[in-house]
């Protein structure tokens, strides 16, 4: 069989063998029976115009099959890309049409498979077979540049035709097929100064000797068309921005004039100037130099490499008094020569900078800045040390006054003469306490006080031999009892706080009466030591148990001073090396005691023990209670208990039973001896008295109590004399909240106890307790 292809555009008639593909439906056997031979399809490779807009689908071409003799029995189906989305079939007649506008550009080739099945078993009657539908071009894309917009630079002054930047443009359309991709550039806007070469795209300058500093930049529009350039062709553009570089072609150049002030500090920049250069970059940087001026040695100039300026700098102080002005005369050259443009030169330029001195008014000047003096520490108040002149820098030479800093001068030791900057002493001086004194002067003038110049003076206190020597240490010296005649037993040494220019020497001796003593003497070593040695032995701590020896130590100044100084010897008991185990006085034992002083004493010791038995006796036979017959014999008495109750657990001392019931009804029994009119502020009869708890809550506590003083007052067994009585009781509540014992002292009580002082002696602790006397004396 043979499939015939046709196509709108063109006829391609291919011979192409192609294998008889089994479809996966049919049966192997129908093969056998038609005994059919393997046969070469001839076919046509299919073309279709792209974007194709009319309103009927495509008809690309048709499939036909010699074993369809036309009676309906042979269907034709089509597979691969784009079936039935794109491309259809009619299954009778073979037709191919293209349903959707194709674009090339989006994909070029369809491959599709054709295949002829008998229409009632679906079995193919002709082997699968593929054949291309090629997407034919036309010119619908114009050209791009994909790397536009374009940045270039060309150096100034270039040579007419030097290339400056290459554009590229690419057209999307088919390269093999006709004019579409063929493209030509040519410049829309850049005229004279550039040009592009058509084929290539290449941008040359067009003009020779661009001026940078004239106009350093330039935009180019480029076109790019297809077609070759001819008419119908479409057409894309872009810019081209050129930039001029810098080529060192200008020289500097520059004219200066400053004024400075005389006060400028050394190193400050006096002055910035620059030299003008068209130029940029490299090609502008310059180096200055001073090539000659007056004051040599004053200025110095460098460059600043951010903005290329000549900083002038101060090398010596100005002053305005001693010269006014300076005259300067300064080179700027070109670092970067270019050696195309020497013609253009020379690429350096001179100029004269004036620098015209200012005067400012200046703080007085101290002749010596750093003034050193001496004084002698045993100086009379008001002795002169020495002087400090200043002087006004300037031309109206203002008066002076002098001060001094209170601040370096806290205590006031010195003066100075206003006028005549002498400095005195203005207190007695200590040279062990301060040796130097730092002061600092000012020196103001008299017509503008803002104007103060400062000035140091040292002043050094000479010594004086003014302090007597002392032990360098309080000494403790140990003498064992065991130590034998002529041993060391201290070696001593001194310390003097005058500081003598030849060093310290200090003798030593022993003062006054302990020169000729039979026990010590001492050894001057001629070192400043001295060693104290015993003269005999056999000492007893029981005879004396400490030894005092004076001192006498004497220094070598002019005059020589001394001082006695006391060094306590303790005799101790030694062990066999010599350690002490015990110094000190040694009590007396009882083994010394005569008989006769034993007997004394246990004699005294019997009459003591006789007299306690009868007080105690006599007191246990009394049954009466103490009577006091006058007031005048009433005595108070103090009963201290070192004795810490157990608290409420505690029942052994009192019935707390009896406390806590505080409707006890009890029978007053009246003391015979004492019958003391004890007020109540609620006077109930006794069998009528309400019960503690139907009583106000104000009343509860003070009834109370004044039922206890009572019941203590007529009790015939309390003692007649004042005594502690101690209640412990709870309220029903109260406004104050708290009843604590700790709040009891308070004098902000609501209370007032003071009639309690009125009641006797026997009641003078309670009004302690609670009256408005000073808590102080109660607990005191």
């Amino acid at each position: 069989m043979a499939f015939d292809c046709y196509s709108t555009q063109r006829l391609l008639f291919l011979s192409v063998s192609g294998d008889l593909e089994k479809s996966p439906h049919s049966d192997p056997d129908s093969w056998d029976v038609l005994h059919r031979n393997r046969r070469s399809w001839v076919w046509n490779q299919f073309f279709v115009l792209e974007e194709y807009t009319g309103n009927e689908p495509l008809y690309v071409g048709k499939l036909h099959s010699d074993v369809d003799k036309g009676d309906g029995k042979v269907k034709y189906v089509l597979s691969g890309e784009g079936a039935t989305s794109i491309f259809t079939i009619d299954e009778n007649t073979g037709d191919i049409h293209a349903t959707k506008r194709l674009d090339r550009e989006a994909q070029a080739y369809y491959t599709l498979q054709a295949q002829a099945v008998d229409r009632l078993t679906n079995l193919p009657v002709e082997p699968k077979s593929e054949f291309v539908v090629k997407v034919q071009d036309i010119n619908d894309n114009e050209p791009k540049f994909p790397d536009g917009p374009y940045l270039a630079g060309v150096p100034e002054m270039s040579p007419l035709g030097t290339m400056v930047v290459q554009v590229v443009a690419t057209d999307a359309d088919d390269p093999t097929y006709g004019n579409s991709a063929r493209v030509v550039y040519s410049i829309e806007h850049g005229h004279p100064y550039f040009s592009v070469e058509p084929k290539t795209g290449v941008i040359r300058t067009a003009l020779p000797n661009m001026d940078r500093e004239t106009r350093d930049q330039y935009v180019l529009v480029i076109q790019a068309k297809d077609m070759v350039g001819q008419m119908g062709g479409l057409s894309g553009t872009t810019s081209v921005t050129v930039t001029l570089t810098d080529v060192n072609d200008n020289p500097p150049r520059f004219n200066y004039q400053y004024t400075v002030l005389e006060s400028l500090l050394v190193q400050s920049v006096v002055a910035r100037i620059k030299a003008a250069d068209a130029d940029i970059g490299s090609n502008a940087e310059m180096d200055y130099r001073i090539m000659d001026g007056d004051g040599p040695g004053m200025f110095n100039i460098t460059t600043d490499e951010d903005t290329q300026e000549g900083v002038i700098m101060l090398l010596k102080p100005l002053d305005f008094e001693t010269k006014s002005s300076f005259s300067l005369r300064i080179e700027a050259t070109n670092r970067n020569i270019d050696s195309n443009f020497l013609s253009l030169g020379p690429f350096s330029d001179t100029t004269s900078v004036k620098v015209t001195v200012e005067d400012v008014n200046e703080p007085p000047v101290f002749s010596i800045p750093l003034s050193k003096m001496v004084v002698s520490e045993d100086a009379k108040v008001g002795t002169s040390i020495g002087r400090v002149s200043a002087h006004d820098p300037d031309n109206s030479n203002s008066p002076i006054r002098y001060s001094i800093d209170r601040n370096t001068d806290l205590e006031r030791f010195f003066n100075v003469d206003a006028l005549s900057g002498v400095i005195s002493t203005a207190k007695p001086l200590d040279r062990e306490a301060n040796s130097v004194h730092n002061l600092t002067i000012f020196a103001i003038e008299s017509h503008d006080p803002t104007q103060i110049g400062k000035g140091i003076t040292l002043i050094t206190v000479l010594d004086v031999n003014d302090n007597a020597p002392v032990f360098a240490i309080d000494y403790e010296t140990l003498l064992c009892e065991n130590a034998i005649p002529g041993q060391v037993i201290q070696t001593i040494s001194a310390v003097d706080k005058d500081e003598p220019l030849s060093g310290h020497r200090f003798y030593f001796a022993l003062a006054g009466p302990a020169a000729g003593n039979l026990n010590f003497t001492l050894r001057d070593n001629k070192d400043n030591t001295a060693s104290i040695l015993t003269k005999r032995g056999g000492f007893r701590r029981r005879e004396q148990p400490v030894y005092r020896l004076p001192v006498l130590i004497v220094d070598s100044g002019s005059p020589a001073l001394s001082s006695t100084n006391t060094l306590s010897v303790r005799v101790c008991d030694c062990d066999s090396d010599g350690v002490a185990l015990s110094c000190g006085a040694v009590a007396y034992t009882a083994t010394g005691l005569s008989t006769g002083a034993l007997l004394a004493i246990l004699g005294c010791i019997i009459t003591l023990l006789v007299m306690v038995l009868l007080i105690v006796t006599m007191r246990r036979r009394r049954k009466e209670p103490l009577i006091l017959e006058e007031e005048r014999d009433i005595r108070e008495n103090i009963v201290r208990y070192d004795d810490e109750g157990g608290g409420e657990e505690d029942t052994e001392a009192f019935d707390m039973v009896t406390l806590r019931n505080l409707n006890v009804i009890r029978d007053p029994n009246v003391r015979r001896d004492v019958t003391p009119d004890t007020p109540t502020f609620f006077h109930y009869p006794s069998a009528s008295r309400p019960s503690y708890k139907s009583l106000p809550d104000n009343v509860v506590f003070r009834e109370f109590i004044w039922e206890r003083l009572k019941d203590a007052d007529v009790d015939p067994s309390a003692p007649p004399y004042d005594s502690l009585q101690t209640y412990a009781f709870e309220g029903s509540g109260s406004v104050a909240e708290s009843l604590s014992s700790l709040e009891s002292l308070s004098t902000d009580s609501d209370q007032n106890y003071d009639y309690l002082s009125n009641w006797g002696p026997r009641f003078k602790k309670l009004a302690d307790l609670y009256g408005n006397s000073d808590s102080t004396t109660v607990l005191s």
